[in-house]
């Protein structure tokens, strides 16, 4: 028996390194890749400015800020990517339906990917700081309201969190496919593993706490919706394994302002505008129309 405890032990410990850690290019290291993308907003059409968002002396986010033309702007929506995700590789199907719209865009890479700094993740724990740093970055410069956070998965657990603790105070938000508990969506990835999820995501959950220095089982966006009063919405597949509908229920069930929830049938954990465009922008639209400045 103690030698199985030390066993699942010594694996908890090392998947949680290889789930929050990314290595470069070329280095030997446990890790993921960085994620990362050759692809730029000019690929699409679209004139962009990279701007650097200081974090002290040794760190930083990159953002990428796309205007839209003539200064006809209806608003800014500031953007982040999920889990194993960068700007680059995940948020410019969305930016291209904003633009559209007629929204200015601030695409953010999160600390550890794309062109920020750093090698860790923290499944939107210190996310939710880039949350903050982003959101005070556009409004000291000066960009134009309303002020709306959209964000992917982890990146929808980073804006509840920060939003829940009084860090933004954003005109709106928009969260696509957020998980409600940090227990329960490793669970979910152990389970597809085939390997059964109890204690091993519990064990997973400590040990990433251990090696971040956070409480890995207080981190649960379906209790820090209780404490988000600006107007949401929820995107959700209705097929996503990471995610019940039952957990997106209760997520949407807890929020205390004005809230939309669109679930898209026979869809799993994806990109959703890449999925049903047509869908995707018009409940955007809906919901933006109804945003105040």
């Amino acid at each position: 028996m103690t030698i199985v405890f030390l066993a699942l032990n010594i694996f908890a410990c090392t998947y949680a390194y290889i789930l929050t850690h990314f290595r470069s290019p070329g280095q030997f290291s446990l890790g993921l890749s960085r994620p990362n993308s050759p692809k730029l907003p000019t690929d699409l059409g679209l004139q962009y400015i990279t701007q650097r968002i200081t974090i002290g002396q040794t760190e930083w986010l990159e953002t990428w800020f796309i205007p839209v033309k003539d200064s006809t702007s209806k608003g800014t929506i500031i953007l982040f990517p999920g889990s194993k995700s960068s700007k680059a590789r995940q948020l410019l199907p969305p930016v291209q339906v904003f633009h559209e719209l007629g929204y200015d865009t601030l695409l953010v890479d999160f600390r550890g990917v794309g062109g920020s700094s750093g090698n860790t993740n923290t499944i939107g724990m210190r996310e939710a700081e880039d949350v903050a740093l982003s959101m005070s970055y556009a409004q000291k410069s000066k960009l134009k309201r309303p002020l709306i956070l959209y964000g992917i998965s982890m990146g929808s657990a980073a804006i509840l969190k920060a939003v829940s603790q009084g860090e933004v105070t954003p005109d709106a938000i928009i969260l696509e496919e957020p998980f409600a508990r940090l227990t329960n969506a490793v669970g979910s990835r152990v389970r597809a593993m085939s390997i059964p999820s109890f204690p091993l995501a519990e064990l997973i959950v400590f040990w990433g706490g251990v090696q971040h220095g956070f409480n890995g089982f207080a981190h649960n966006p379906v209790d820090y919706a209780s404490q988000v009063k600006c107007p949401t919405l929820i995107l959700q597949g209705e097929l996503d394994q990471w995610t019940t509908k039952a957990e997106i229920d209760r997520i949407f069930e807890n929020l205390r302002g004005s809230k939309q929830l669109s679930i898209f049938p026979n869809t799993g954990h994806n990109l959703l505008v890449t999925i049903d465009r047509k869908r995707w922008k018009q409940d955007l639209e809906r919901f933006l129309k109804q945003v105040k400045k």
